[in-house]
């Protein structure tokens, strides 16, 4: 039956832009969600879900170990919009349980530990926040890295059991910013120092002239794996 829905979506966003498959979606279905790292893809679609209906609902994962720009854009959006994003935070039980089994940066030391961390502060979290969604909104671009090439426009994922739209899967990164800066989105002003990905403060690094844009992510680590369990293929 979830395949059933994707399809009858699909059929009738296929032919819309980005703006206007928005409109159509929150206007049309329930339980509709938008989980935001407050990069700039998610606040272009946090402002265009905002300009159709501000009681839409728009959630972020808060790690504890993000970066204080991060909480900086996060209090921009809210006064701009006159909104209260979801906040999210992992287990305080299980990140007492990381710290004793791995210490506070075990997750450099190997794959499995990092996803360790993942796990405990971004999936279960996610895991929560998805709960009563029905379509979880994503601020993926298929340019981001290998990982999210074949990413559709909207699928079901067996992972979290929801449908998953990807708005921006088709977009560059210059349409993004030139969306950005139309609207006077509020981003992220780790952006402008290099960061064109950002996540936990400990995972992420501005990247160097000529390097892929998802480089400064989980750095230490091969392009195929650099996923937290958020996305997968």
């Amino acid at each position: 039956m979830s395949l059933e829905i994707v399809e009858s979506i699909k059929e009738k966003i296929s032919s819309l832009n980005t703006s206007d498959l928005i409109k159509y979606i929150i206007n049309n279905y329930k339980n509709v969600a938008l989980s935001s790292s407050l990069g700039a893809e998610d606040q272009v679609l946090t402002d265009m879900i905002f300009k159709v209906d501000k009681n839409s609902r728009v959630f972020t994962l808060d790690t504890g170990r993000l970066h204080s720009e991060t909480y900086k854009v996060m209090d921009a959006t809210n006064l701009k919009y006159d909104v209260k994003i979801e906040v999210f935070f992992p287990k305080s039980e299980d990140v007492e349980k990381l710290y004793l089994t791995q210490g506070v940066n075990g997750h450099f030391e190997s794959i499995g530990n990092r996803k360790n961390c993942c796990n405990i502060r971004k999936i279960e979290p996610l895991k929560r926040a998805l709960e009563n969604v029905d379509i979880w909104i994503t601020g993926l671009r298929a340019s981001q890295g290998i990982t999210r090439e074949t990413m559709p426009l909207i699928e079901w994922d067996e992972n979290f059991k929801v449908i998953k739209l990807n708005p921006l899967i088709n977009w560059s990164e210059k349409e993004v910013w030139e969306y950005i800066k139309a609207n006077s989105v509020p981003y992220n002003k780790l952006h402008d120092s290099g960061y064109p990905s950002i996540g936990c403060e400990p995972c992420t690094r501005a990247i160097k002239e000529g390097e892929d844009i998802r480089a400064g992510r989980w750095w230490w680590e091969n392009p195929e794996h650099k996923e937290c369990g958020l996305h997968k293929k």
